[in-house]
């Protein structure tokens, strides 16, 4: 029935979490220190500039320091790694991103790394990955950290459930797979070469999207009473699941937008948050 589903809002849980750090971001800045998230962004590419002035609004409504590094798209991998040196040794600065993609002629792995541990709020080093591995990440990939806060927020059972992930990205697919694994659902990982795909996902009572195709997961696939997570976000405001149809099976999904979105941007924040305080314990 209808009235038994459950549509995820991520605008209500990010609120949440915002209310949460406004208390902290007062308490820091009455110790004199302002939590700052430094964004990168190479290049011109629409989307990423959305993306990146959104990130600076939210931090400026929260009271956290936002600066914006803009770098023409012909900076070479060099230049690029030299600027996020600069950041890691800059002690105003907490968190920094890198924004996503960068343009196709930079070695945009050996940028990740360039990443402090210590500043790396969005999870895209290899030691931040092993580390969330582990269960041990002060600041797991932000996406996968907010499927699963959404997921508590809603008091959604994760263990012993059987959560199929599509996608198997390093900043998305693998890590959601590992945190979930580490609060004990059984996971099956999908991609692009997995056979009988529409036949695994109708097995999972978790179903996370995030293959970047949209409306690529049918309704039909859905297990009835599946809890759905779209965390696809395509042209047109669409996610990878086709959402009215996996509706009318799902007994919990995220729309998109006001879905997983919301609740990333907001664990951004958080982990740049954290990592203010970390400076204070440090």
């Amino acid at each position: 029935m209808m009235e038994n589903k459950v549509v995820l809002n991520g605008t209500v849980v990010a609120d949440r979490m915002k209310e949460q750090l406004q208390e902290r971001v007062a308490k820091l800045s009455a110790q004199g220190i302002l939590p700052c998230l430094a964004t990168i962004l190479v290049g011109d590419d629409p989307s990423s500039e959305t993306y990146v002035r959104m990130k600076g609004n939210a931090c400026k409504r929260l009271g956290i320091d936002s600066r914006r590094i803009h770098l023409e798209a012909a900076t070479t991998t060099e230049e690029l790694i030299a600027v996020i040196e600069q950041l890691n040794a800059d002690e105003q600065v907490h968190g920094i991103l890198l924004q996503h993609p960068v343009p196709s002629h930079i070695d945009e792995r050996a940028a990740f790394e360039a990443i402090a541990i210590s500043k790396d709020v969005d999870g895209v080093t290899t030691l931040g990955f092993a580390q969330n591995a582990f269960g041990l990440a002060n600041f797991p990939s932000c996406t996968p950290a907010a499927i699963i806060a959404i997921l508590d927020d809603y008091e959604l059972p994760i263990e012993g459930k059987h959560a199929v992930v599509v996608g198997r990205s390093p900043i998305l697919g693998k890590p959601v797979s590992l945190m979930l694994l580490n609060r004990n659902a059984t996971v099956t990982i999908c991609h692009s070469k997995t056979e009988g795909l529409a036949n695994i996902v109708g097995q999972g009572d978790i179903v996370v999207a995030a293959v970047g195709r949209p409306k690529f997961i049918q309704g039909s696939w859905i297990k009835e009473g599946a809890v759905v997570l779209d965390a696809g976000y395509n042209p047109g405001n669409v996610g990878d699941v086709d959402y009215e149809a996996c509706l009318t099976r799902a007994s919990a999904i995220t729309p998109v937008p006001a879905g997983v979105g919301p609740v990333t941007i907001a664990t951004l924040l958080k982990h740049t948050v954290d990592a203010a305080e970390l400076t204070v314990r440090a």
